[in-house]
């Protein structure tokens, strides 16, 4: 290897840093985003492809430019705090994060993506940084947790909650939501009743059991309880990702 080029495979920053640095850099930055945002753009998230690939760009440039200013800041004896432009970066992606997140009463989606776009920045600001070995490490650690770790993630088993309403007789006897949900571990705890005419009533109860995957065992769990009960109410509490 050309022992002028070696230290762009150390993790540090040199002072002066050539044109082959910065082309370096900013080609690993956009290979890195388009590695992850390609993962998310294929699951249909919000921040996909091009989202992640200008992040982590963005991030590079802005630390390009701090590693330019430190020869500045050597000149002026340290005088020039050259890490607020990485703590400025993340700041500002914190905002762009927030706004992935969406929440629907107990439901919260887009966690993981804001968290992408966090790891994809601090991703930029270590190959910006000249961190080469670094950066290529984890951007192979993010691909692995968002690619085969999310299927290892689908085979641990969660609990699901759901508030659900069943319409039974005035005078009947307090209905059982778990009967036909053993298969699940279903739980349940009554939490109120409201009468809705002479003949009939509704009983409230909070929900909850065991199944592997995402939300989509709801629709199981929903078919089951309707085919024993009159479901008048049944809503989801799971926190999706």
């Amino acid at each position: 290897m050309d022992m002028g080029l070696d230290h762009l495979f150390w993790d540090r920053m040199p002072i002066d840093p050539t044109w082959i640095d910065i082309v370096v850099r900013l080609a690993a930055a956009l290979i890195a985003g388009a590695v992850i945002g390609l993962n998310r753009e294929r699951g249909g998230h919000t921040a996909g492809f091009r989202t992640c690939i200008l992040v982590s760009l963005a991030a590079c440039v802005s630390m390009i430019q701090a590693n330019h200013l430190l020869s500045t800041s050597v000149e002026a004896n340290g005088s020039m705090d050259i890490l607020r432009f990485p703590l400025g970066i993340l700041t500002g992606v914190g905002f762009i994060g927030g706004g992935a997140i969406l929440r629907r009463g107990n439901i919260a989606t887009g966690v993981t993506t804001a968290a992408t776009l966090w790891l994809a920045t601090v991703i930029g600001l270590s190959f910006g940084g000249g961190q080469i070995i670094t950066g290529i490490a984890a951007t192979i650690l993010a691909w692995l947790v968002l690619s085969p770790f999310k299927r290892l993630d689908r085979q641990v088993a969660q609990i699901h909650k759901a508030s659900i309403k069943l319409v039974t007789p005035t005078h009947g006897s307090m209905p059982d939501p778990t009967f036909g949900l053993k298969e699940f571990g279903a739980e349940a705890l009554f939490t109120g009743a409201a009468r809705l005419d002479e003949a009939s009533k509704e009983m409230s109860f909070e929900l909850r059991w065991s199944a592997k995957g995402g939300d989509e065992t709801a629709a199981e769990v929903y078919k089951a309880l309707s085919q024993d009960f009159e479901v008048s109410l049944f809503k989801l509490h799971t926190t999706t990702r």
